[in-house]
């Protein structure tokens, strides 16, 4: 039997498991406090549970995902054909001294050891801070363009 889109089992379709293990960028889709949609391309680690994202304090998207942690994620390989993985949900924003973690690692994931660690040596200094933006998907959609197409069970 083939998951519905939205089933957060499809967090185990092998094209799920490709997208969150990849170099691809997650796009974060949200709300600015004007009520206009903004996508921005960004570093993440998937922990098993979490699509972790985070972002330096003073950015904009902190206090408009705290106001409404309302988020969408697609995470996607052009192809062809095409592999998508869509997320829905809310996230939680935490305050952070220094380097989130996974921040750290998702250097080392897409630069490389030696790149990433570079990467973190140059952003972990004093008084660094940071929010960590964590989404535990209650939607997920597959789209592979072979077994599972647009449209394929409830969007």
């Amino acid at each position: 039997m083939t998951l519905p889109q939205g089933s957060t089992a499809l967090l185990d379709h092998s094209t799920a498991t490709d997208l969150l293990a990849s170099t691809e960028l997650a796009r974060l889709a949200y709300n600015a406090p004007d009520g206009t949609p903004r996508v921005l391309p960004m570093l993440f680690t998937w922990t098993g549970d979490e699509l972790v994202m985070a972002t330096f304090q003073g950015a904009a998207k902190i206090g408009a995902l705290r106001a409404n942690p309302a988020v969408a994620v697609t995470i996607d390989r052009p192809g062809p054909p095409p592999e998508v993985l869509l997320l829905r949900g809310r996230v939680t924003v935490t305050d952070a001294e220094g380097l989130v973690p996974e921040y750290a690692a998702a250097h080392h994931r897409y630069y490389g050891p030696e790149q990433g660690a570079a990467n973190v040596a140059g952003l972990d200094r004093p008084g660094v801070r940071m929010a960590r933006i964590a989404l535990r998907p209650d939607w997920v959609g597959v789209l592979d363009f072979q077994t599972r197409l647009p449209g394929a069970g409830a969007q």
